[in-house]
């Protein structure tokens, strides 16, 4: 037995010579034989810590920064963040996998994000309906002391979705210091100008607070606190870092770099560049701070701006260039493949909390000014005894910024015992009680088809506890016109409504022949008072009956006579509406309908009633980078009622407007238009090149529609988004007929 104990012990020493621990077993056998040394211990691994800049659309580079770095194989222990880098870094920490943060990017609608309200699509119908009778979105809050404009250039809700959809299921209310991986958001203190440093504030908050750029989201109130975007004290923030424990810092630096002379020529221009001045000087500091062994990443980002967030692919591969650049530095900080595969799974794998329905036993909307309370509960459509999960309670609070007159909504969730108690903060937008929008509308073929009007809306809501509202429109040029609704909701928050209206219009008319050549031109005048009763239909739609007065006074005006035509009539009128669509430009989803129909009171010179229907409807789609829609239009008129007309752009492109009359018409078209660019975020939205394929005519029951009698017509045209609506500049020709130039500024249904 001893020999053997021997042999074996002979055996281990001599097989695992080259370092292997087999002194013990030596021992054993033999007390005087040369003590074996200790193997060396395993040095740790060095802390390595991202810190990621603030720098707005410029901040889409993070996440190339961390694509580049998965494919070295590096791994990231701790992440500190400002602004755009606290989001990307937020998400990242919390379990968000890079495939997400580019997929996040790539969808959003970021015009929408940084626009002063939420997205059209999320907004209650009646919002939407004043898209479509003033498209602009320059709008104000007007009052006795004067016009003001919104306390910033973008609303919550939008961003606030958006930083949602970006993490992952169940993270929005951890606490920062329980991510997956150790994180920091970095604020600004509005009020003291202090550095905060949100280290066990809830995720969600903590990203939008630092994300708050003054002028471009409003700021967030945390822990007492109101904070904005921590760019402005620190927003490259190595110090933070450094406290956490980093032993070797990666930062990127994406912070936009200070404007040249030349470009200082406005006061706004000016303004930015004191806060670039501000964030730039801290940015010095902080480098000033890093070691010879940390890695500074630069990415090239030029020509892309603080707001150029159509160029988010070019930002992305700006990062992944800059992390390739840096390689040779990098790849010592990685990782065998077996191991950054464990350390993926461990940061991917965060434990998610299962969202269960939950009974509703306590509804409680806090008061926010003007508005009724009892009217928002309505709105959000929650109800006591109802089984709700956290996410559709929270959906419910965000809802209410549909309506277009809120700033803020803070929904509060908590369980006990006896089931869920929700309770919604909301924060009345002072400037949106009274609003005031202006636009302007044109039209031109270059010829003598010419149009323009100025048009002002004003709105004022919360007149009663019941949401009564009192909207005035009114505009000058080509058509003259004033008009003033006042809309009753019948109950708090309540979906069905009257509204009685009064209206004044002034303008011209041509009169066609069969052939299209203008006979004549008659001015007119129309008083108008109206009463309707009406039910919205969820945020989409709308029905309604109304009832009208309407007196009419016209006289030939070329060619002249003073001879004044008066007609006194009362219309009755059912109208059914849905408008669903994401946007009035360039739609890329939803639905806009119409059917309508209208009967006079009394008959006409034959005897007969005469009655008027219509049906219109577009369907929107995009692929890809191409947005279009399909649109069809039919009316007809019975017993004398007024004609109906086509002619004009993509009404039978290069026909002359209103030029095609008959009984009955029949409009079908198909648009597609290419996104080839988009304006600056604050000025508009995309920029496209596109073209229609129209056919259409006007027919009557003595001379039925054929197929080979309809006219076909195409246009060709380059169109912007621009804030006064879309704008229009192209050519269009019918077969067999004219062709025109156009221009064209507001809305084309």
């Amino acid at each position: 037995m001893v020999i053997s104990r021997i042999l074996a012990a002979a055996f281990c020493c001599g097989f695992f010579l080259a370092g292997a621990i087999c002194a013990p077993a030596a021992a054993q056998t033999a007390s005087n034989a040369t003590p074996v040394a200790a193997a060396p211990s395993v040095k740790p691994r060095p802390k390595v810590a991202l810190v990621l800049s603030g720098g707005g659309a410029r901040g889409f580079a993070h996440i190339g920064v961390l694509r580049a770095l998965q494919e070295l194989r590096v791994p990231v222990d701790l992440v500190v963040g400002t602004s755009m880098g606290s989001v990307v870094g937020g998400a990242y920490a919390a379990g968000s996998s890079v495939e997400q943060l580019e997929q996040l990017v790539r969808r959003t609608d970021w015009n929408a994000v940084v626009a002063d309200r939420p997205p059209r699509d999320e907004l209650v119908y009646r919002r939407r309906e004043e898209d479509l009778l003033l498209p602009s979105r320059i709008e104000f809050g007007a009052k006795l002391e004067g016009v003001s404009l919104p306390p910033a250039a973008a609303g919550n809700e939008a961003l606030e979705l958006a930083l949602t959809r970006v993490l992952p299921q169940g993270a929005r209310d951890k606490p920062v210091n329980l991510l997956q991986l150790p994180f920091r958001s970095v604020a600004s203190d509005l009020v003291t100008g202090e550095l905060v440093e949100l280290n066990d504030t809830p995720l969600f908050l903590a990203m939008r607070a630092s994300l708050a750029v003054p002028g471009v989201f409003a700021p967030v109130r945390v822990n007492q606190r109101l904070l904005v975007d921590g760019g402005l004290v620190r927003n490259l923030p190595v110090d933070v870092a450094r406290d956490m424990g980093a032993d070797i810092i990666i930062a990127v630096n994406v912070g936009t770099p200070l404007a040249q002379e030349k470009e200082l020529v406005s006061a706004v221009s000016v303004a930015q560049q004191m806060l670039q001045i501000l964030t730039e000087q801290n940015v010095q500091r902080s480098l000033k701070e890093l070691r010879p062994n940390d890695i500074l990443l630069a990415p090239d980002l030029g020509g892309i701006g603080f707001l150029d967030f159509g160029r988010h692919d070019r930002a992305m591969k700006a990062g992944e260039a800059a992390v390739r650049a840096m390689s040779a530095q990098l790849v010592r900080l990685a990782l065998p493949e077996a191991q950054y595969a464990a350390y993926e799974l461990k940061r991917l794998s965060a434990p998610v909390g299962i969202d269960q329905p939950v009974r509703l036993t306590r509804l409680e909307v806090a008061p926010g000014g003007r508005i009724n309370p009892k009217a928002l509960e309505v709105q959000s459509g929650l109800k006591v005894g109802q089984m709700v999960t956290g996410e559709q309670a929270q959906a419910a609070g965000n809802q209410l910024f549909g309506r277009g007159d809120l700033a803020r909504v803070e929904t509060e969730i908590h369980d006990d015992k006896d089931g869920r108690s929700v309770l919604i903060k909301p924060t009345e937008a002072d400037w949106a009680r009274s609003r005031l929008r202006v636009g302007l509308e044109l039209t031109s073929d270059f010829s003598e088809n010419n149009a323009f009007e100025l048009k002002v809306m004003h709105v004022l809501s919360s007149l009663n506890d019941w949401g009564a509202e009192l909207r005035t429109v009114g505009r000058v040029g080509t058509e003259r016109a004033l008009g003033t609704q006042f809309w009753q909701p019948l109950g708090a928050g309540s979906q069905w409504y009257v509204a009685p209206a009064l209206e004044y219009s002034s303008a011209a008319i041509d009169v066609f022949n069969q052939s299209g050549f203008r006979q004549a031109r008659y001015a007119y005048n129309s008083q108008l008072a109206s009463v309707a009763l009406g039910r919205q239909l969820g945020h989409w739609g709308d029905v309604r009956y109304s009832v009208a007065r309407q007196k009419q006074t016209a006289h030939q005006s070329i060619p002249e006579d003073r001879t004044e035509l008066s007609e006194l009539q009362t219309v009755q009128q059912l109208s059914f509406n849905v408008d669903s669509l994401d946007t009035v430009a360039f739609p890329t989803r939803g639905t806009l309908f119409s059917l309508d129909w209208q009967r006079l009171m009394h008959s006409g010179s034959a005897g007969a009633v005469p009655t008027r229907q219509s049906v219109q409807g577009l369907q929107a789609f995009h692929v890809d980078r191409w947005a279009g829609h399909v649109y069809a239009e039919w009316s007809r008129s019975q017993g004398g009622g007024s004609a109906n007309n086509l002619g004009g752009f993509l009404r039978l492109s290069g026909s002359t407007p209103q030029s095609i009359v008959g009984d009955r018409i029949l409009l079908g078209r198909v648009v597609m238009a290419r996104s080839i660019g988009a304006m600056p975020a604050a000025l508009g939205g995309d920029v496209r090149l596109g073209f229609s394929l129209e056919a259409g005519g006007a027919y009557s029951s003595t001379s039925p529609l054929r197929w080979g009698a309809l006219h076909q017509a195409a246009s060709g045209f380059i169109a912007v988004d621009t804030r006064f609506g879309p704008l229009y500049l192209g050519a269009g020709t019918t077969k067999g007929g004219n062709s025109s130039a156009y221009l064209f500024l507001g809305p084309i249904w």
